[in-house]
């Protein structure tokens, strides 16, 4: 009994934080010149970024009233990264990461302004939001996996983990500030404004990237075969159990929990008969969420723990979509929208921690491509079927299908989770290293 007893309080203890000074040094990264630069620009651009995400998905259903079509541009704006993302993989390991992401924030800009001269100029059509939508996918497809290894070569190892983190709290945060800022804009002045900022927010992220200067190579890999490097990369993803596990359950949540916010403002507008402001709290709900789980990561100090992590996180946003689908209060979906926003986080969170420190350098723009792919890839597809789905039976429905098969979805993961912590222990022995910190604030030696 006593011996069950103590293997259960070591159970537990995996998932309580217990790094205190994560949050005081949560900043040591930015005391090098490069990545303060990128930080800076990073959170001008996300910022008009998020605000964009929001105004177009108010844009489509207010011209439209579809359900369907709110699907379809979501779909198109993230299915190129199904079929693209492994071939940028290659480029991301083969050609300097910081030429690729100059080359994208251009093409980002010059697209964010052609909504907003269309909308602003009252000729929009939904045939260009589809093309542009296109364009976008695109553009991500590329520009996804370079930012996911970008970070890893403007700080030196010992703090490759804090800039991770931070890089993670910097996302959050600009989810939660550009959907409110944005949800206010759209009723005030209209969704012509939020993509005309968005275009300008560029502009901050481009400069600072011209002035970075870095001695370390912007690439990872030698210049090989293009094919025999995609199919190198292919191999080692979905030969490593861990991995090919972690990319197999993203697929699942990317079907299933991920076009939730894409479905949002329908459900707002007709479940609802709501307005932008109070999608803009739902958002901002979610952003808050998103925010406390990536301070409750960076709290923890031991990678230890990761997989249990992911296993609950992807219960409690099952549990939250159960939850959203059977309520019409607004304060209490605002509460579901926050754990749904912190379980969203939690799962990506751990699951890149995850697969960022098992993987070889020399491959990880590769991998990470097959995580973009995983995550941006099969998200529209979710988007589309839920779209088309909803338009017969419901969006209140549709979240409670979804949740029930999230929530199993979790259960399944349990069960192999063993597996994948046994799998992992000697890939970390076999490097010498063990991150010590959910998206890591530390390292130490094993």
């Amino acid at each position: 009994m006593i011996k069950r007893l103590c293997k259960t309080k070591e159970w537990l203890f995996e998932l309580v934080p217990n790094n205190k000074s994560a949050l005081t040094s949560i900043f040591e990264s930015l005391q090098y010149k490069n990545y303060k630069l990128y930080f800076y620009g990073q959170i001008i651009s996300l910022t008009g970024t998020s605000m964009q995400q929001v105004a177009m998905s108010w844009l489509v259903y207010r011209m439209t009233g579809s359900i369907m079509l709110l699907g379809t541009v979501a779909f198109l704006t993230q299915i190129p990264s199904l079929f693209v993302s492994p071939l940028m993989g290659v480029v991301n390991d083969r050609f300097d990461r910081k030429k690729i992401l100059i080359f994208t924030q251009v093409l980002s800009m010059t697209q964010a302004l052609l909504l907003a001269t269309l909308v602003l100029t009252n000729t929009i059509q939904i045939v260009h939001i589809l093309i542009l939508s296109i364009f976008l996918g695109l553009i991500n497809s590329l520009d996804a996996p370079v930012r996911q290894a970008f970070y890893t070569k403007l700080v030196p190892t010992n703090v490759l983990g804090n800039a991770i983190a931070l890089n993670s709290a910097t996302f959050n945060c600009t989810k939660l500030i550009g959907p409110t800022i944005g949800g206010i804009l759209i009723a005030m002045v209209g969704e012509g404004i939020c993509f005309l900022i968005n275009s300008v927010s560029f502009i901050g992220v481009i400069f600072a990237l011209m002035q970075i200067n870095t001695d370390k190579p912007m690439t990872s890999a030698a210049k090989g075969n293009l094919w025999h490097e995609m199919k190198e990369g292919f191999i080692y993803s979905i030969g490593f159990l861990p991995i090919r596990s972690i990319l197999i359950f993203i697929v699942i949540l990317a079907v299933l929990s991920f076009p939730f916010p894409m479905m949002l403002p329908a459900f707002v507008k007709s479940e609802l008969h709501g307005g932008s402001d109070l999608y803009g709290y739902f958002i901002a709900a979610t952003g808050i969420g998103s925010l406390i789980s990536t301070l409750y990561l960076a709290a923890r100090k031991s990678v230890l723990g990761l997989a249990k992590i992911v296993m609950f996180a992807c219960g409690i946003q099952g549990i939250s979509l159960i939850a959203f689908s059977l309520t019409h209060i607004v304060w209490l979906l605002m509460i579901i929208c926050f754990f749904i926003g912190f379980s969203y986080i939690a799962c990506l969170a751990s699951c890149n921690t995850l697969i960022q420190s098992l993987t070889d350098e020399d491959k990880r723009g590769r991998v990470m491509s097959y995580y973009t792919m995983a995550f941006l890839g099969f998200t529209p597809i979710g988007n589309l079927l839920q779209g088309y789905a909803a338009e017969k039976i419901g969006l209140s429905t549709i979240y409670l299908i979804c949740g029930i098969l999230v929530v199993l979805t979790a259960i399944a993961f349990g069960y192999y989770r063993p597996a994948i912590r046994k799998a992992s222990r000697p890939i970390y022995v076999q490097k010498g290293i063990i991150t010590e910190i959910a998206y890591g604030l530390q390292s130490s030696k094993n």
